[in-house]
């Protein structure tokens, strides 16, 4: 049975992997952002150190969430709804070993297992993890991580079916420096320092919102954790910590997500629950290619200015930069501008590739693979960076498309709604991992599609 989007909401939704999507309506309306899908489920992870249950609010329901949920119930946390909607509460009495069978279950969806590892040797002195899943955007190493785990004194053997560590003499504080200011590396070394022997500093430390939000829960744990200027982040090893309550920070992708979706379909979109001070980076940008928005104080309403979009050329990078997840969606939009855009992306290799299906909905893009040289260029060349030109406006028409990745799948979503005619657009099912209930945000924002498997 078709399921149409104006008509019909549910629970049988989730399971949709096909939309046929009839584009050339703006969205209009508003959706609610709940707690960033970057921090909830590290936030879930830290309950692990704690000696007492602890509860996390405004925990959004993603398939990430999902993910953590039953590696941690696994390994004998009890995961319970608490009273107040959309919080947790997580009670790691019961924490135990958990064997490869159940653990790899679950790994294969998601990245996060590798934080699992420093509260794993602390409470239990081993930890396994298999082989990682996650968007395929470009070679993500854990080097970092086990070379991390190491200066804390965690001994690591590489299996045919994954990694297994432990940690005979405890982990002690170490002085790590990060190659590059990665945010998994970052969390790794958080939650293992936090109970680690003496004091750990980090240097050139990944210092996204979500980061800091992190630290403000592990704080609230009883660590000691000071941030320096330059990256420098102190961590003072203590005995034992115990349970927080915290308000997930909200989700700034899935709001930038949402800004873009209204600038691409020339509409109107009030997203509930984001905040300006963690989005001035994407705003400025926002306004430069012709969006405008109004901030309240409990959301930012974001449509398109009186004057057609413009081009823009942006640089992805670390926080305080342009985020990688934005540009995405961004792009979508600047099919749409009047002239030549120019998006740098030099935090993943591979994150260009979505661009391939946008040609064949109408769009001129060009990606060097090698980057672009140029002297407006403020971010610092990656040998692995790429480029993409967009030559626009150019009218988009409806296509068949399959899903990449989280990110790249949200954008062929919006690239749909915005073109002519109808489009099919296959393995939806990924967006789940990152977007709350997104075809009911989809309905209340007057889309007009079938899900259709």
């Amino acid at each position: 049975m078709t399921l149409v989007g104006s008509a019909q909401a549910g629970s049988s939704r989730k399971n949709g992997d096909v939309l046929e999507i009839r584009g050339g309506r703006p969205l209009k309306g508003q959706v609610d952002v709940k707690g960033a899908k970057n921090l909830a489920t590290k936030a879930m992870v830290a309950s692990l150190l704690g000696e007492t249950p602890s509860t996390l609010r405004d925990v959004p329901e993603i398939r990430d969430v999902e993910v953590v949920r039953s590696l941690l119930e696994v390994h004998g946390v009890t995961v319970a709804e608490g009273e107040e909607p959309g919080s947790l509460v997580l009670d790691p009495a019961g924490a135990k070993s958990a064997n490869f069978e159940e653990i790899d279950a679950h790994a294969g969806s998601s990245r996060i297992p590798i934080l699992f590892c420093g509260p794993l040797l602390h409470l239990l002195g081993q930890a396994f993890i298999p082989d990682l899943g996650g968007c395929r955007i470009g070679d993500r190493p854990i080097d970092f991580h086990l070379d991390a785990l190491r200066r804390f004194g965690a001994v690591v053997d590489k299996q045919p079916s994954g990694i297994r560590l432990s940690a005979p003499d405890g982990l002690h504080g170490a002085d790590i420096e990060l190659p590059y200011p990665s945010v998994g590396a970052t969390e790794q070394v958080l939650l293992t320092a936090v109970r680690a022997r003496g004091v750990t500093e980090l240097r050139n430390a990944a210092i996204e919102p979500e980061i800091m939000d992190l630290i403000g829960v592990l704080q609230k744990m009883g660590a000691i954790i000071s941030y320096e200027p330059n990256r420098v982040i102190f961590i003072e090893g203590v005995e034992e910590l115990h349970g927080y309550d915290h308000r997930s920070l909200f989700d700034r992708n899935e709001a930038a997500s949402w800004a873009c979706a209204a600038l691409a379909t020339d509409g109107e979109i009030f997203v509930k629950g984001a905040r300006q001070y963690e989005m001035l980076t994407f705003l400025n940008v926002f306004r430069k290619a012709g969006g405008s928005f109004d901030v309240t104080d409990d959301g930012i309403y974001f449509r398109r200015a009186a004057t057609p979009l413009k081009p823009v050329m942006v640089e992805t990078d670390v926080h305080p930069g342009f985020m990688t997840d934005w540009q995405q969606p961004l792009i979508v939009a600047l099919t749409q501008a009047d002239g030549v855009s120019i998006v740098h992306e030099t935090v993943y290799e591979n994150r260009l590739g979505f661009t391939h299906a946008l040609n064949q909905m109408g769009a001129d893009i060009v990606v060097h693979p090698k980057g672009l040289d140029g002297a407006y260029r403020r971010v610092a060349r990656r040998e692995l960076e790429q480029a993409a030109v967009i030559t626009g406006p150019t009218p988009l028409h409806g296509a068949e498309i399959v899903v990449p990745d989280l990110r790249g799948g949200y954008a062929y979503v919006i690239a749909a709604l915005a073109a002519e005619g109808t489009s099919r657009v296959s393995n939806v099912g990924i967006i789940r991992r990152g977007y709350e209930k997104f075809f009911d945000k989809l309905t209340a924002l007057g889309a007009d599609f079938d899900v259709v498997g």
